[in-house]
Formats: structure tokens, sequence, C-alpha cells
């Protein structure tokens, strides 16, 4: 049985709404995992996810865990409703008469989807990251002063850290609006599979749980189809991830490494590192993903828009 199209407009509607709701519940964990995966080994501010928010709450406050989340909560809204409707988009388009889409299609238009979604992850992720990061540099000079001794009594004030607004403006001032697309490669490698392992992921999870009497499976399945394939895809691309923190970040602690492109940042993190720096913050990364996507998946399948959009045109005569 073919699937009840939905209109555009109710789609893009759907992916804001999961968006900002998600993105609201799950960013303290974020923030944590750009943090946990931008510390170099003999730099380490913080020993785990728990560790981070305690710390960033004690020097920073309650709202230092949601450094950057304006940024999200701004751009996720087109985000989400991007790679939402381009994965039914091309799901519609590579579908025959309704007929379910074997697994290679699935994968074809999940990869469509994460390629048209980088647009707007790409500058987001740049912007949200110096945020995030930037409490941790500040926290790291702040110990390396206070080492000192004598000196940090008359060391500089610290500069008051920018705004989202002050960073685009310098980036496209001194990079032009390349500069706001540092890491493209990156959020590519990281976006594209992410989406080529989801999207099938879910659809099939979810077909799992549908009875066959209904359109539609029920609330729950929907919610923990997408948290399952959410976490399962967060963890497989999470090597990348950490590349793309990595190069994505203008700014650089005491003694950290400094990179010229993909390559070579891995290169260096498997040097310097370990393999196991590869999966640093995956753990944060799964607990953002998983409710984010269970929560994007119900809205989208529960049709929160269509309800508000046939509220607004009103009963037809």
């Amino acid at each position: 049985m073919a699937d009840k199209q939905i209109s555009l407009p109710a789609k893009l509607i759907n992916g804001g709404i999961a968006g900002l709701i998600g993105v609201t519940c799950v960013f303290p964990i974020d923030l944590a995992k750009t943090r946990l995966q931008n510390q170099q080994n003999g730099q380490r501010m913080y020993t785990s996810m728990s560790d981070c928010l305690i710390k960033t709450i004690r020097s920073e406050g309650y709202f230092g865990m949601y450094r950057g989340a304006a940024v999200n909560l701004t751009l996720v809204t087109p985000e989400k409703a991007i790679k939402l409707a381009a994965n039914d988009f091309f799901r519609h388009q590579l579908s025959k008469d309704g007929q379910k889409l074997t697994l290679l299609k699935e994968m074809l238009a999940g990869c469509g989807a994460g390629t048209c979604q980088v647009i707007v992850t790409t500058p987001m992720e740049m912007l949200k990251i110096q945020l995030q990061d930037a409490g941790r540099i500040a926290a790291q000079r702040k110990i390396l002063a206070a080492q000192g001794g004598a000196q940090a009594s008359v060391e500089a004030p610290a500069a008051p850290r920018p705004t989202a607004t002050q960073l685009t403006r310098e980036l496209l001032r001194s990079r032009g609006i390349a500069g706001l697309y540092k890491g493209l490669g990156a959020t590519l490698l990281r976006d594209v599979p992410f989406s080529v392992v989801y999207f099938p992921l879910f659809a099939n999870l979810n077909q799992l749980g549908r009875p066959a009497s209904e359109e539609k499976s029920p609330f729950y399945v929907s919610f923990l189809a997408g948290c399952v394939a959410g976490s399962a895809a967060a963890v497989a691309v999470n090597p990348c991830d950490v590349v793309k923190t990595r190069l994505q970040s203008l700014q650089r602690g005491v003694n950290e490494d400094t990179y010229s492109g993909f390559l070579d940042c891995a290169r260096k993190i498997l040097r310097h590192e370990g393999p196991s720096a590869f999966l640093k913050g995956a753990y944060c990364r799964a607990l953002v993903i998983a409710p984010l996507f269970g929560i994007a998946q119900v809205v989208y399948f529960l049709g929160i828009a269509e309800s508000l959009l046939g509220l607004l045109q009103g009963p037809r005569a």
C-alpha cells in the first residue's frame, strides 16, 4: 500500500518543529561531545560527559551548557526540514507505483538527503563549535595562568567571547563565504553515510512494528525506531565527526595540534592519540541523536503540521 502523500509545507513544518524540540532537550550533551572531541592528550580538561557538564556549570553557570544553542535553534529548522523532505522526495522518485523500495534505493535516497542538508549543516556546525568550545579553551588558559604563580595576578583580563553574529561577520570579512563552509568535505563524509545508514534502518524498523491493518505505526514504534536507527548511525560515523570537529575549530588550546586537511587530521589523531580517539564523544553523540531523531520521526509521522495547516485553512464549505 502506498504511503499517504504529504504536502511539502507540512514536511518542512514537521521537520522544523521536531528540530526545535529535539535541540532544546539534548543541547547540553552536544556541548559535552564537542569539548570531549576537541581535547587532546596531555591537555585533558574533562574525564567524561558528566565531568564536563559539572565543570561547565561551575565555571560558566547553567546557561553555559547552552552556549551556541541560538545558532542551532535558528538553523536546525531548515536543516531538519531539508533532511526529512529530501529523503521523502528521493524515496518518492525512486519508488514505482508505490511499491516498497529495495535496500539499495533506500540507501540512495538517504545519500541524497545527506548531501542536500550540508548546505545548512556546515555553517551551522562551524559557528556552533566555536561557541561551544570557547569555554574549554578559556578554562584551560585560566588553569595554566594560575600554575604560573605570580604571573597570574598581572595577567590581562580575558577577551569577551564573540557572538554568532560577530563570528559570521569576521569569517565573511576575512575568508568570504568559504569561511563558513570550512570542513565541508568532512561534513559530507559524516552526514552522507549517516543518512545512508539511518533512513533505511528506520524505515525497516518502523515497518516491523506496523500492524497489518494500520496505515501508520504506533507512536512508540516510530519513536523507538528513530532512537535505535539514530544512535546506530551516529556511532558508525563518529570517527568522521571527530575529524570534522577538529577541522572546524578555529581556536586551539595550548600545545594542541593544527591540521591542514581531513587526511592530515586523521593521521595526527591516529599517531598522537591512538585509534580510540576516533570514538571520543561517541556515547554523547548517540545520546544526542537518539532522542533527536526519535522526536523528529514522531512529529513527522503524527502529522502535527497537517493539523496546524488544517486549523489555519479552516473548515471548507
